[in-house]
């Protein structure tokens, strides 16, 4: 599908009125987000099974990709979380952590995720973002926010876990459970409480103590940079590494450089058992993007083009995976922060991976005394937002089936892996999705006295015809709820023995597929062999111009109103003007 340049780079168009102003916003909310992201980088690369370098990577080049091709002026694409350990689970299955083939299928990971994101957004695709329910989604978050914080215990604890599931890790706690470090333990937890304490005090003490509101919420978002900065200093001080705390070690320095030619070496079966793993993953980034884009874009009064954001974040993935990091996506506490220092434009982005490229140009020696479990806490309170207990209530309350959608999501994730996890929540959500449109709502209509509305006889005190039986169907009619029409029908005019006239009424049927049309056959034909009349009422433009292409109306026993008011009245009454006929 050809897509004007601007389309592709919308950069062309917003770029013709950048000037100072906009500048000096742009350039503000890059510097906070950049104190934000070194530690997150680090961390995220580790939760992938990658060296922490390629957390530098994966905030470089891939944010210029976005904020060239991007719509939305403060999304932050990058490493997040929940995208990390979702490629670190898919890359699992397939080699061994730690080695040149896992690095290999990692960048390979990344690739075909924004390889996928970039031809469906060409595609305009952007619909398969419904394939994912919200409890579904909710559920998944949720399990995959507690098998991150179980990923990273043993790094805190110092000793070896497995922590694929719930089940292993369990297992595997009991086992090493008198193997702990004592070091490890008391830093990564004094880390976990000193992050902590800063979130929830630093800002609000700082305001007491008289310092701006600028002033303060800048230092409690460089908190955490300068609290890892005080561990490093700790760490080279007490030489924690020769008292067995394991550390980041060296760390390169200079930018990425192409990897092609790693990929290329890649096994084909490996790209095999990649490929649902990613499009899975690639689902979900596009879904968590859009729900990021959009909210915010609500919140500032802007619009996003949905498709050109998932055009914009696969360019972002290929660009992670040619320079040597894995899979990236939206973060939606790196979006708030970019959003509340005040960024104006994608430009934040390039601004902020310039940053990164001086910090990986000349200060990553720095990080060689960082302690893992300073960096595991740092994981751990980032991925706290992600579980939401709560709403497993909340869709209780509400709806029982999605509970179970979402109940069942969860325990697959937790119990089983992420990848089965999310595959068993696309399907559930389109179970649902059939099931419900399989059984639509058909209501007996009669009318509200004193007006011309129609409503459910169960529901209002209301008055109908006994040879006359009016169904009103809330659902577009397909092959799916095609013979549960049929069904209901033949129930209705079995406990209404004396109808003489059906009228279907039609207000919320958006659309009739061909086996709805052979349904409706054979319900007129059941009706007339009974002597009784089928009617349409309030049947929308397309659909009447699809049935008009048909032959159903011409051999229509009935006729089809405007309005269902206007049937009643005149089958009620036949000598009434039949003008209302169309």
């Amino acid at each position: 599908m050809h897509l004007p340049l601007t389309d592709w780079f919308p950069i062309l168009r917003w770029a013709r009125g950048y000037g100072r102003a906009t500048a000096v916003g742009d350039l503000t909310a890059a510097a906070v987000v950049t104190l934000l992201l070194i530690p997150q980088s680090l961390a995220y690369a580790l939760l992938a099974g990658m060296p922490a370098v390629t957390g530098l990577y994966a905030s470089m080049l891939p944010l210029v990709v976005y904020a060239l091709m991007g719509t939305s002026p403060v999304l932050a694409a990058g490493p997040a979380a929940l995208r990390s350990i979702m490629s670190l689970a898919a890359v699992g299955a397939v080699a061994s952590a730690g080695g040149a083939d896992f690095i290999a299928a990692s960048l390979l990971l990344a690739v075909l995720v924004g390889a996928m994101l970039l031809v469906m957004g060409a595609l305009r695709m952007g619909f398969i973002a419904g394939f994912l329910s919200a409890p579904v989604l909710s559920g998944f978050v949720t399990a995959s926010g507690l098998l991150i914080a179980m990923s990273q215990l043993p790094h805190m604890l110092g000793t070896p876990l497995r922590s694929s599931n719930l089940l292993l890790f369990g297992q595997s706690l009991w086992q090493h459970a008198g193997d702990l470090h004592p070091l490890t333990v008391a830093v990564g937890l004094a880390a976990l409480l000193v992050l902590a304490a800063a979130r929830r005090w630093l800002k609000p003490g700082l305001l007491r103590a008289g310092l701006s509101a600028g002033g303060a919420d800048l230092a409690a978002k460089a908190a955490p940079l300068l609290i890892l900065a005080g561990f490093i200093a700790l760490s080279w001080w007490q030489d924690w590494s020769a008292r067995g705390v394991a550390v980041v070690g060296e760390v390169p320095r200079g930018l990425p450089s192409l990897s092609a030619g790693v990929l290329l070496g890649v096994d084909p079966s490996v790209l095999r058992a990649l490929f649902l793993p990613a499009l899975l993953i690639a689902m979900l980034t596009f879904v968590e993007q859009i729900s990021i884009t959009q909210a915010f874009a609500a919140r500032r009064r802007e619009r996003v083009d949905s498709d050109a954001e998932m055009r914009a974040m696969g360019a972002a993935n290929i660009a992670a995976g040619l320079t040597g990091a894995h899979a990236v996506g939206a973060s939606f506490s790196r979006t708030a922060v970019m959003h509340e220092a005040g960024a104006r434009t994608p430009a934040v982005g390039l601004i902020t991976a310039l940053l990164l490229g001086v910090t990986a140009l000349f200060f990553t020696p720095w990080l060689h005394h960082l302690p893992l479990s300073v960096l595991a806490a740092t994981i751990v309170m980032a991925v706290g937002s992600l579980v939401d207990g709560r709403s497993f209530a909340r869709t209780w309350r509400f709806s029982r089936a999605d509970f179970a959608a979402q109940a069942l999501t969860f325990a697959v994730t937790l119990l089983v892996d992420l990848v089965s996890g999310l595959a068993v929540g696309v399907l559930a959500s389109l179970t649902l999705h059939i099931w419900r449109s399989s059984r639509p709502h058909i209501a007996v209509v009669g009318r509200v006295p004193g007006t011309e509305h129609y409503r459910n006889v169960l529901r209002h005190e209301v008055v109908t015809q006994p040879h006359i039986l009016g169904l009103r169907v809330d659902e577009s009619l397909f092959f799916a709820n095609a013979r549960y029409l049929e069904d209901r029908v033949s129930a209705e005019l079995t406990a209404h023995p004396d109808v003489r006239h059906v009228v279907l009424q039609c207000t919320a049927v958006n659309d009739i597929d061909a086996s709805a049309l052979e349904s409706l056959r054979n319900i007129h034909r059941t009706l007339q062999d009974a002597g009784i009349c089928l009617h349409l009422s309030e049947v929308k433009g397309p659909v009447m111009d699809r049935l008009r292409r048909s032959d159903f109306l011409e051999r229509l026993s009935g006729r089809v109103f405007l309005t269902h008011h206007q049937a009643i009245s005149a089958l009620d009454e036949p000598a009434q003007d039949p003008a209302a006929q169309i």
